[in-house]
């Protein structure tokens, strides 16, 4: 299992860089950054200038929120600056932040989002190849590319495509366009084993050889009993905020929460965030957060993702000590080394 360091969320763009810089010295095997408060494009070659050998993912960048040019443009640059070391990370969102933040059209996120991937995929083939650009979809239409425009071929090749999915139609769509898929934070052991791993698998027909399961985890880390109870809340508050979208209540109703999905989700439109953290119960926050020292979180990580998960980054909606994030790294190595 590899091991990423997932930028801060609220990190800025300079903050991410230095941020990166550290986690390749340290040895991390990737850098994760994520798309809220700042672009994540940006973001990425700030890191990609300021590094040499951590792999670099949007983890993830909006698709819908773009159109598949500009973003085979983007993913494109960041490959070349990277020397090759870019990868793809694309998530759909859901539907009010799409229509309502982007001011983008929603409709059918699983068909739009599989279009969405060989649509960019034509237009990396049609820059590697010369041949005449001639997409037609039910999405997207991408028809014209003349030399002015045509950065002809990567000399490091495409950078993998990993496709964000919770539902089953959306990894599914993920087995048949991309190169991965990354897992959302909001999963239990259960949810993988049973839903996730087999829409995947038999999208591909049978077998998941070449293809790349990634996942950002929820940890609970803290350096004394203080710390561990305010990385605790605010893990908690960060289960609840996910579990209150409706996207996500089939994560919930497989362990019988539906019902909680329903609260949260009544609360989240009262913007009631406290009393959403407080219904986050020992057993719902112990289906999707390990919690511990540094070889506790790691062992956990082990066991519950170890023999499913190529990658792995740590997913922690507080301020965490970066010295016990770097012990769960090499506890995570070490075992695998032993192993």
């Amino acid at each position: 299992m590899l091991v990423d360091y997932a930028a801060p969320i609220a990190a800025s763009p300079s903050e991410a860089e230095t941020a990166a810089v550290s986690a390749e010295q340290v040895g991390y095997d990737g850098f994760n950054a994520a798309e809220t408060r700042h672009d994540v494009f940006t973001t990425l070659t700030l890191v990609a200038r300021a590094t040499a050998t951590l792999s670099l993912q949007s983890s993830i960048a909006v698709a819908f929120a773009r159109n598949p040019m500009n973003v085979a443009v983007l993913a494109n640059d960041l490959q070349l600056i990277s020397e090759g070391r870019f990868r793809l990370g694309l998530g759909s969102q859901v539907r009010p932040h799409i229509e309502r933040r982007f001011s983008m059209p929603w409709g059918r996120p699983a068909a739009r989002m599989e279009e969405f991937v060989a649509a960019l995929r034509a237009v990396w083939h049609s820059w590697a190849t010369g041949e005449r650009l001639a997409f037609r979809g039910s999405f997207y239409q991408h028809t014209l590319m003349t030399p002015f425009f045509d950065p002809g071929p990567n000399p490091f090749g495409n950078p993998p495509v990993q496709l964000a999915a919770v539902g089953e139609r959306m990894v599914a769509a993920a087995g048949r366009v991309a190169d991965g898929l990354l897992v959302h934070p909001l999963t239990s052991p259960a949810y993988l084993a049973e839903r996730l791993i087999p829409a995947a698998r038999e999208a591909r027909g049978g077998s998941l050889d070449g293809f790349a399961m990634e996942m950002s985890a929820f940890v609970v880390l803290g350096a004394d009993p203080a710390g561990r109870a305010k990385a605790e809340r605010a893990v908690r508050g960060q289960i609840a905020f996910y579990a209150s979208t409706p996207s996500y209540r089939p994560v919930l109703e497989l362990h019988g929460w539906g019902e909680l999905a329903d609260r949260l989700n009544l609360l989240s439109r009262r913007q009631s965030w406290d009393e959403m953290a407080d219904a986050i119960t020992d057993d719902v926050l112990d289906a999707f957060a390990v919690a511990g020292d540094p070889a506790a979180v790691a062992a956990g990580l082990l066991d519950r993702f170890g023999s499913a998960i190529d990658r792995i980054s740590l997913y922690t909606p507080y301020e965490a000590d970066r010295y016990q994030l770097a012990a769960v790294r090499s506890a995570i190595r070490t075992s695998a080394l032993s192993g």
